[in-house]
């Protein structure tokens, strides 16, 4: 197989659109095929079913597995560069790759701190990061000791492999905590703990970096978790100080920088409070890759995460992120617990009729229950301000809505179609 000249902006062939590798047929590479197309490019994707997502779309398919090398490498002939919809393909497999001359990026030295939540943790650690008290654990002796240090308010992670609230255990007393400790190192998972702080609110800095060293950053959003998913994201958070909001960008661009990242990056934090009182934040997460709390720059920001992502990874320069809007509110449509005798096609049909400003982003997934299978932007009015509860409460109102109407195909307020019953505040 050849390799790529490490500047992409040199292509050996000057007609040919640039082709983009990205392992993992999600939403998310469906999401990126969509800014591949208008940008002129080329989105490959190693997908592990052809009915996958960005299997549907694309006409460039790789079926294979993430962790097979045959299936990587496959993927990999002849792009310009490789990048990914998700974090979990081996280490191993990618120092190859980089070894033989393909452009991987973000680089697997880069990769594993999304990869490994206690190679994270003790990267941040040395750059003094602001991160929560943590320790690995080998053992349940070490499961004690974290435990009597933190006097019992522990949280127990898998340090590899977990995502929306999987791999992650909130243990209420020791003995539940050796229990679990036990359970999963006898398994061979990997163990960390964490301090479990008390936080006011979760948030998200989305940042990007090319190649070149140039950054990027949006707005920071607040999201709101449900059973350990992202249910909404708020952009921009309301409510938070200037001077917080300006240290969480600097501190997610000096993230970005020393852990040599290339592409786009989702650092996610709590908010506390400090013992002085005011706001700070504790970096909780990271992920190298678009991310759910971006999701809203595709219709709220001059340049969405996804487009931004194929631009940093070809060393383009960067896109505006600037907003479009003074607020975006983004729901996720998660699958009901029973899926709806409606079809999908009805259900968008009468939502565009009840809040026509509502833009629908669905992922081509069949439903179940709690899956992703879509998500709804709705953008405020010009001069509506971001940091009034009211007007704020009021747009995530109709992205709420409109997302609950999109998975259970019945309208969370009672409002009926047919009998033109009063909306109040949710009709604009």
């Amino acid at each position: 197989m050849g390799g790529v000249n490490d500047d992409s902006r040199i292509r050996r062939n000057p007609l040919a659109a640039p082709v983009v590798a990205m392992i993992g047929g999600g939403q998310l590479a469906r999401m990126t095929h969509q800014s591949a197309v208008a940008l002129g490019q080329t989105l490959r994707v190693l997908a592990a079913d052809p009915l996958d997502p960005a299997a549907q779309v694309t006409p460039d398919v790789v079926i294979g597995a993430h962790d097979d090398p045959d299936a990587v490498r496959a993927a990999a002939e002849g792009a310009d560069v490789m990048t990914f919809d998700h974090e979990h393909v081996p280490p191993q497999i990618l120092l190859d790759l980089e070894a033989s001359g393909v452009a991987v990026r973000p680089r697997a030295s880069a990769l594993i701190h999304a990869q490994d939540k206690l190679v994270m943790r003790r990267a941040l650690a040395e750059i003094g990061a602001p991160i929560p008290p943590f320790a690995g654990v080998d053992s349940v002796e070490d499961v004690r000791r974290f435990h009597d240090e933190q006097d019992g308010r522990i949280v127990l992670k898998s340090a590899r492999g977990g995502y929306d609230g999987r791999g992650v255990w909130m243990p209420d007393s020791l003995e539940e905590a050796e229990r679990i400790a036990s359970e999963q190192l006898a398994a061979g998972v990997p163990m960390m703990a964490e301090a479990r702080v008390p936080w006011t609110r979760e948030l998200s800095a989305m940042v990007a970096r090319s190649p070149f060293g140039q950054g990027a950053v949006w707005p920071v959003v607040e999201t709101v978790q449900r059973d350990g998913i992202c249910a909404v994201a708020i952009a921009p958070a309301p409510g938070l100080p200037d001077d917080l909001r300006s240290a969480v960008q600097a501190t997610a661009l000096r993230l970005a920088e020393h852990l040599d990242v290339t592409g786009v990056m989702a650092v996610e934090l709590f908010e506390v409070v400090g013992s002085d009182g005011r706001p700070g934040v504790l970096v909780n997460e990271l992920a190298m890759r678009p991310h759910n709390s971006g999701h809203w720059t595709m219709d709220g920001a001059t340049t969405s995460q996804f487009e931004q992502h194929l631009r940093a990874v070809l060393d383009y320069p960067l896109g505006s992120t600037v907003p479009t809007a003074p607020l975006t509110v983004m729901a996720n449509v998660l699958g009901a617990p029973e899926t709806p005798e409606m079809s999908m096609d009805e259900r968008v049909h009468h939502l565009a009729a009840r809040f026509p400003h509502a833009k629908v982003h669905l992922y081509g997934k069949s439903e179940r229950r709690g899956r992703k299978i879509g998500h709804v932007n709705v953008l405020a009015d010009p001069g509506l301000d971001p940091n009034d509860a009211d007007q704020v409460a009021a747009v995530r109102a109709v992205a709420e809505l409109a997302a609950h109407w999109l998975s259970h195909a019945q309208w969370a307020d009672g409002w009926d179609p047919h009998t033109g019953a009063p909306v109040g505040d949710f009709e604009r």
